[in-house]
């Protein structure tokens, strides 16, 4: 599978892993529209995109936790009409510490952004996807949606909401079976935040002590190039150092 002129959705682009998943495939030709929170955050990548290869992203501010945003926004891309090749669900409302720490609305809207956003939007945009004969949907969970998984920082909320994902993400697969549509989630540790702006992207493959962002971009890309009759379901990522501390 090549990437060149292939229509993709990322969400939660503005920083993180999303950010540098729309880096990464604008180098690679993909025709982006990237959708965040942050206009600031978004229009930062977008410049940045612009500069390495001349064509700036398309935009769109959407809160995930905003049931009728989300679903505007996905009927606005039906009227539209035009299909999309990818749709790369990576956006997540984070929440740590103790369930009696937060009020009613942290907890409700990491529910909503978390679990009823990424449904709302997937199942708005299975259409387009269809259209283009070959879609993909990748899902970015965490290791918070495992089963037994330990909490870590974790809020309850979040680690329910994840679950929730990789519920979602296997129901879809179920669901969209013979259709042209290949539903695959991977699950990430901890993250060591790099940015493909940044020389020490080059050198992160050097790294033994943690999973970096490149690992994930690098892992999303392997399971998207894969041929369609394969389907990596479940990608979970184990921060094995080699017995390194």
């Amino acid at each position: 599978m090549t990437f060149d002129g292939k229509r993709m959705i990322i969400t939660g682009a503005g920083r993180g892993l999303g950010a540098a998943l729309a880096i990464v495939l604008a180098d690679k030709g993909a025709r982006l529209l990237l959708t965040g929170r942050s206009r600031e955050n978004l229009t930062a990548i977008a410049e940045a995109i612009k500069l390495r290869t001349g064509t700036k992203p398309d935009l769109r501010m959407l809160d995930m936790a905003d049931a009728s945003e989300v679903t505007l926004f996905a009927k606005a891309l039906r009227d539209a009409g035009e299909p999309v090749d990818i749709l790369i669900n990576n956006a997540a409302q984070w929440l740590p510490g103790r369930m009696t720490d937060h009020d009613a609305l942290a907890i409700s809207q990491t529910i909503a952004a978390n679990v009823t956003g990424t449904m709302l939007l997937t199942r708005g945009v299975v259409p387009l996807l269809e259209k283009s004969g070959a879609g993909d949907i990748m899902t970015v969970v965490s290791i918070s949606g495992l089963p037994n998984a330990r909490l870590q920082t974790a809020s309850v909320a979040y680690a329910a909401s994840k679950q929730a994902q990789a519920a979602i993400s296997d129901g879809l697969r179920q669901e969209l079976k013979g259709r042209p549509v290949r539903v695959q989630a991977i699950f990430p540790p901890y993250l060591e935040d790099l940015s493909p702006l940044d020389p020490a992207w080059n050198l992160a493959r050097e790294a033994t002590s943690a999973v970096t962002n490149r690992d994930i971009v690098d892992t999303i890309l392997f399971a998207l190039e894969r041929p369609r009759h394969v389907t990596l379901a479940s990608i979970i990522i184990d921060p094995d150092t080699g017995g390194l501390n």
